[in-house]
């Protein structure tokens, strides 16, 4: 057992929490939390850790028997030892080192696509709720750029509630070229803007399409929402002038599953 938060590997692990950059050189991030631990698909897991008292429960030791383990069975730390590694304030128990999954444009546009384009969204709350929203939604994937929140970050993990797992994404240095690529592809592209022309609910979103979401405070830019082949707006009541970037997006996506399902 790992008493010391001194020890290298939890020296690696804390760098894992906290690093963008040292993610992304190592191709893996991190999980936690039993519900997170059991949607991590065969294989992906490398390493898993576990408190003391976590090991010691029913559901700990069943979890640690799991067959997603690494070959070499799960590293128990101390309970001081795992709230020094955790990025919650109530720790839940264990936490894995995972594989990052690999995707490609081509994985989100097959059948009839519905992709959700991020243009700098930075709240990751937001996209950790938009991945899962998008996979309840029935969505194929989402576009990112790279001015986007980091989707490993462990607040955007934990948002996503496993939908990290099964709904592809991609990050991409050029965001026009991307949507240009779509656009070649036959996918309709829709700018959720304030200044839409297009109610939404008078849209036609049976087709391939694509909705492009902007920054939370700043919205899409003028660059982006000029590749659009509609801008759509969602009605509202009262004196509310836009709603949260999460939020909109699921409108989005549930009124094309609801007009696909019609």
């Amino acid at each position: 057992m790992i008493t010391s938060t001194g020890n290298g590997r939890i020296r690696e692990l804390v760098k894992l929490k906290k690093s963008a950059k040292e993610r992304m050189a190592r191709g893996v991030f991190i999980v936690e939390g039993p519900k997170m631990f059991r949607e991590i698909p065969r294989g992906m897991c490398l390493e898993a850790y576990a408190s003391e008292s976590f090991s010691l429960t029913d559901e700990g030791r069943d979890m640690l028997e799991s067959a997603r383990m690494k070959p070499a069975g799960p590293e128990v730390v101390s309970d001081q030892v795992f709230q020094y590694i955790s990025d919650t304030r109530t720790p839940q128990g264990i936490l894995a080192v995972v594989k990052m999954p690999e995707h490609e444009m081509r994985d989100m546009t097959g059948g009839v696509p519905l992709i959700i384009v991020l243009e700098n969204l930075q709240d990751p709350g937001n996209l950790g709720t938009i991945l899962r929203t998008a996979e309840a939604a029935g969505a194929s994937g989402v576009l990112l750029s790279r001015g986007c929140a980091d989707i490993y970050n462990p607040k955007v993990i934990r948002s996503t509630m496993g939908s990290i797992f099964r709904i592809p994404f991609v990050y991409t240095d050029d965001l026009k070229s991307a949507v240009l690529e779509l656009k070649s592809r036959g996918v309709r592209i829709f700018a959720a803007h304030l200044k839409g022309s297009v109610d939404l609910y008078g849209a036609s979103l049976t087709g391939d399409a694509a909705f492009m979401i902007g920054n939370e405070s700043r919205g899409l830019t003028d660059e982006t929402a000029a590749l659009a082949d509609q801008a759509l707006r969602i009605p509202m009541d009262g004196s509310v002038e836009s709603l949260n970037a999460a939020v909109a997006a699921a409108v989005l996506m549930f009124e094309a599953k609801r007009q696909r399902s019609i």
